[in-house]
């Protein structure tokens, strides 16, 4: 099991947590890269996802969610933005990553900076900020991110399929996911509750719901009452039209609902049970399921977003900057 980072660590600066980390590569991130090369990068960054939002608010668990399935496979070095090529499937193309929206968004975006800045901020960085201003405007945290990712050249369904974390996920194999990546068992729960926002299909979780074992239809972590609600909307195990709220009544809210739904063990994920069946992972959960820490949970998701945001990033002379995100130079 991985160790939980003490307190003394958790009251630390943001700006302090922006520098951590033993990887060179991390260190030469900073905020304000483009200071002088792209002095308003962030700006329209916040403009152009605030007009996005505008006609799609359900966008920010979309686009929070390409942020993580970016940073978990090859670091966050926009590898999920790219196409398949030839006869090699990309990142997009595995099974976990097929109900990814936002692409559209995020070319969007990467234009409206390359018109003002050509070649200059990279893919990478634009889906960090994207996933950051979505959960602002989604009335979440803000937290300073820092910039000079560069764009990786690989995208591979093989690596995005073995790297992801589960939705099926217990506490041991998502502990090991984690840690594989530098995190730890504090940012699992933390960035567990990025189930705030979005919806998933019945593909996801309907495995809960039928034929889960000889002696239930349903998987007994989920409430019973829950599982019936469930099985109205998701019909059977193949039904990839249909979608359920993350957090029922706010999924397109940033706040702690996900936590309270948990505790009465009614996540819609296994991986949001096995939240549960853990000391240190239940604790949290029912500590900000109070309602009484939703500051606490805010810090927390600010620190735990700047540490995935660090994963695996290439810097300087390594890879490039794509003019298109969907495609290498």
């Amino acid at each position: 099991m991985a160790t939980v980072r003490s307190p003394v660590a958790l009251l630390l600066p943001l700006a302090i947590l922006l520098l951590a980390g033993s990887s060179p590569a991390v260190a030469q991130l900073e905020v304000g890269y483009y200071s002088k090369t792209c002095p308003n990068v962030e700006v329209i960054v916040r403009e152009e996802i605030e007009k996005i939002m505008s006609v799609a608010p359900s966008l920010a668990g979309p686009l929070l969610r390409l942020h993580f399935h970016d940073c978990f496979v090859r670091g966050c070095d926009a590898s999920v933005l790219l196409n398949a090529t030839g006869s090699n499937l990309a990142e997009k193309d595995a099974e976990p990553n097929r109900s990814l929206r936002g692409f559209g968004s995020v070319d969007k975006v990467k234009a409206k900076l390359e018109a003002a800045c050509p070649n200059t901020v990279s893919c990478a960085d634009v889906l960090t900020l994207m996933a950051r201003d979505a959960v602002v405007l989604a009335k979440g945290p803000f937290w300073p991110v820092a910039l000079g990712r560069r764009d990786g050249s690989v995208s591979s369904a093989t690596e995005a399929a073995d790297q992801l974390p589960p939705a099926y996920g217990d506490i041991p194999l998502l502990t090991k996911i984690f840690v594989s990546k530098g995190l730890d068992l504090k940012d699992l729960v933390v960035l567990s509750g990025a189930h705030t926002l979005g919806t998933a299909h019945c593909p996801s979780y309907a495995g809960r719901l039928y034929n889960f074992s000889s002696a239930y239809n349903s998987d007994p972590s989920l409430d019973s009452e829950y599982a019936d609600k469930l099985r109205m909307r998701c019909k059977s195990a193949n039904d990839k039209a249909m979608l359920s709220e993350m957090d029922p009544g706010s999924y397109k809210t940033f706040d702690t609902g996900y936590y309270r739904h948990v505790a009465k063990r009614r996540g819609l994920f296994q991986s949001d049970a096995a939240l549960l069946t853990d000391a240190t992972t239940r604790d949290y959960v029912q500590r900000i399921a109070t309602g009484k820490f939703d500051d606490v949970f805010f810090k927390d998701f600010s620190e735990s977003m700047i540490r995935m945001g660090n994963v695996g990033v290439l810097t300087g002379a390594q890879g490039e900057i794509r003019k298109k995100c969907y495609i290498v130079n």
